[in-house]
């Protein structure tokens, strides 16, 4: 009894310790050269590339990635989702993931999104594993594909054993502040084992009702205020500032 109380004692030391070191950051979904380079004028703290705004973000060509890494100093993720639509995906499509990963790391990104479900709406840890893996030291993150798992603490413990460093969620609603409480249930969950990123939707008008819930994290929103798919500087400079 005396030993679990230690125990219970030391976990809760570390986790005030990961608190503590952490700060409140901003990331902004990138769907384009010019929205990268509007969020590092503008204080983000890191970027999420992709391209097709209207397919929720897909892996960005080539191209984009080199341009955008020779003039970016802040941190640069990379989504690796070859098509819209759901998240299991073929033999092909993840060979073409493999590919677009080992040839990412050599132009010098920071790290990697995806997620890989099954059929039946679990995690497909083997593929995830896999990529992780490859992707590695690069720090991963499991992408909104963990809004539509069916069972959310398994996918929880199934996520962090792939190796993910952070997960991407909206709390399996419309947007962040629909989701809000579940948020919180999956951050709590979470502890200091994984880093929950609130995103979809996110926005200045709706940020400080998640601060007021949420331990200190990374959020995430592309800053987008119109019909276009270029970030709006003024919204960036507004997200930073509630932060």
């Amino acid at each position: 009894m005396f030993a679990e109380q230690v125990f219970l004692y030391i976990r809760v030391l570390k986790y005030h310790e990961f608190i503590t070191m952490k700060k409140n950051q901003l990331e902004i979904a990138c769907f384009n050269y010019e929205s990268a380079i509007i969020a590092q004028e503008n204080g983000a703290d890191r970027i999420e590339l992709c391209e097709n705004m209207k397919l929720g973000g897909t892996t960005p060509n080539s191209i984009l990635v080199v341009k955008v890494r020779e003039d970016l100093k802040i941190k640069m993720h990379v989504i690796i989702r070859p098509r819209g639509g759901d998240f299991v995906y073929s033999d092909e499509e993840l060979t073409e993931m493999k590919q677009d990963i080992k040839q990412f790391k050599k132009l010098g990104v920071d790290g990697f999104v995806f997620g890989i479900l099954k059929d039946n709406g679990k995690v497909n840890k083997k593929q995830n594993k896999e990529l992780v893996h490859l992707a590695h030291p690069l720090s991963c993150t499991f992408h909104r594909a963990f809004d539509v798992v069916k069972d959310v603490e398994k996918s929880l413990e199934d996520v962090i054993d792939c190796g993910f460093k952070t997960i991407l969620t909206s709390g399996q609603a419309v947007n962040v502040e629909e989701g809000i409480l579940a948020l919180q249930r999956i951050q709590e969950l979470a502890g200091d084992r994984i880093e929950i990123m609130p995103g979809g939707g996110l926005r200045s008008s709706n940020i400080k009702l998640l601060q007021d819930k949420l331990d200190l994290t990374f959020y995430h929103s592309s800053a987008v205020t119109n019909n276009s798919e270029t970030a709006n500087p003024e919204e960036i400079k507004e997200l930073k500032n509630f932060l």
